[in-house]
């Protein structure tokens, strides 16, 4: 991995890109708000369908497209138990050899970490098979002490909270 092989290795190289056309997706609808959701007596459990849509938005790191755009999150690669307080995310690059993928998933990772409550505890992984370095990327993503000191890497922060600000 690039960078000393901690967690974001091989952003900010500037050159060119890895996936130069992509194929891009149709994105999906916005979730209709029901009744039951929006009557606070009633609690309102997390489901994938939440989940989805706080991530698909997210900004690839090289192209002006979304990871739903991208196809590299999906709805149906979330996984939710809200009694057991447990969300999965596995997402899939674009490219097997994709150089961003560490970075995607740190992404992912925050915006669920700024978003959810914290009883929930968060796996995000490669979906198995879809990338060369699968193992190694999952490795840095499930330990707790590489993503914290990613996390305090000014410059890494920067990047990530660029996937994850709002398009103009």
């Amino acid at each position: 991995m690039v960078g000393g092989g901690g967690v974001g290795g091989g952003v900010g190289g500037g050159g060119l890109l890895e996936n130069a056309n992509p194929l891009i997706y149709q994105r999906s609808g916005e979730r209709p708000v029901t009744a039951g959701e929006e009557d606070e007596q009633v609690p309102d459990s997390i489901d994938a369908r939440e989940i989805f849509d706080l991530i698909r938005s997210i900004n690839d790191p090289e192209h002006p497209l979304t990871l739903e755009e991208l196809n590299v999150v999906e709805q149906v690669r979330v996984q939710v138990s809200d009694p057991e307080s447990t969300v999965a995310v596995a997402f899939t690059p674009t490219i097997p050899h994709c150089s961003m993928a560490t970075l995607i998933g740190l992404s992912i990772k925050v915006k669920l970490l700024r978003s959810l409550p914290q009883r929930f505890k968060m796996d995000v992984h490669i979906t198995p098979g879809t990338h060369a370095s699968e193992h190694a990327v999952n490795k840095q993503l499930a330990d707790k002490e590489r993503v914290a000191a990613a996390l305090e890497n000014t410059h890494l922060l920067e990047v990530v909270n660029q996937c994850l600000s709002a398009r103009p």
